[in-house]
């Protein structure tokens, strides 16, 4: 899994690939959010395949930093059966922005409030302190793979009427989605942040409206779900007799409370309309019930997708 090299051969390139890295920029673009900007002489064979492309930052471990690092295709089960001082910390972020011919990529991380060192993951408290120079990994798609990378969940048919609503913590994703999004889209987008100084200033289709959602104290979702809700209502999902196969295998209570949530298909079926939402996996849950339950969206039209659990460490 190391990062490649012009000399090795060509079998030993693979979809995802470690890139070496080092923080060239912070950039504070609200109270929740700063933008890292990471440089590095491989990052010029980092694909730039946009809309919400997944890759993961790699920490440093506490006792060793990336001396133990592992390099195989297994190198995540062989990670955690390391002592746990000895583990780097792992999380999973959206690509903001690439530019090959510089060598660099751009991350829009989110700072929030730990009320409990449960609560305060790896990537947390290496922003805290961060800073220019330091080293990192980032495990990402590598442009010398010629097949697909995967890592992108947002899949709507052409022509389909868009609905597209998360937390702070799938701000970055809705952000480049809706850059990469063709002119003539059209729908909503809904963005639930920590206050009103948060809202940024986003590039999307004329057709696209985008509604920011400031909870100002509010508890999560709490402005996200009956907003997304009401606008979900207003869409045209499917036709009455096919509302049955839309709601087709969700139970009316998931089986298990604090399960995540991951349903992001790729195979997207032609329809009217696209649902992708990414936020707290409670919330989540919530509005997945309403939309694919009550409102008969076909499973095959929309991603819902749990980025966090409330009470966890959720960077």
């Amino acid at each position: 899994m190391a990062a490649q090299t012009e000399e090795q051969t060509e079998h030993t390139v693979r979809p995802f690939d470690l890139f070496q890295v080092t923080v060239k920029a912070l950039q504070r673009l609200s109270p929740s959010f700063i933008r890292v900007t990471f440089e590095g002489d491989d990052l010029g064979h980092f694909a730039d395949n946009g809309y919400d492309q997944r890759f993961k930052l790699i920490f440093p471990a506490p006792a060793c930093g990336f001396d133990k690092m592992p390099t195989s295709e297994r190198w995540y089960s062989e990670l955690r059966a390391l002592p746990e001082a000895e583990q780097c910390g792992v999380r999973t972020y959206t690509v903001r922005a690439v530019r090959r011919h510089l060598g660099e990529v751009d991350v829009d991380m989110v700072v929030h409030e730990a009320h409990s060192e449960d609560e305060c993951g790896p990537a947390l408290r290496w922003l805290r302190e961060a800073a220019v120079g330091d080293r990192i990994l980032l495990l990402g798609p590598d442009a010398r793979w010629e097949g697909a990378h995967g890592g992108i969940d947002f899949h709507a048919p052409e022509g389909a009427e868009i609905l597209i609503a998360g937390d702070e913590t799938a701000a970055p994703a809705i952000a480049a989605i809706l850059e990469d999004l063709p002119i003539t889209a059209r729908g909503k987008a809904f963005i639930e942040v920590p206050e009103a100084a948060d809202v940024l200033e986003l590039d999307a289709p004329v057709d696209v409206e985008v509604v920011w959602l400031p909870r100002e104290g509010a508890a999560w979702g709490d402005k996200l779900v009956p907003a997304v809700a009401e606008a979900a209502r207003a869409m045209d999902f499917a036709k009455q007799d096919d509302r049955a196969a839309g709601a087709a295998g969700l139970d009316e209570v998931d089986p298990v409370e604090d399960e995540m949530i991951w349903e992001a298909p790729e195979a997207v079926a032609a329809a009217d309309a696209y649902v992708w939402i990414a936020a707290e996996t409670g919330v989540v849950k919530a509005l997945r019930f309403t939309i694919r339950k009550e409102l008969g969206l076909p499973k095959e039209s929309g991603a819902f997708m749990g980025y966090w659990r409330n009470g966890k460490a959720w960077d």
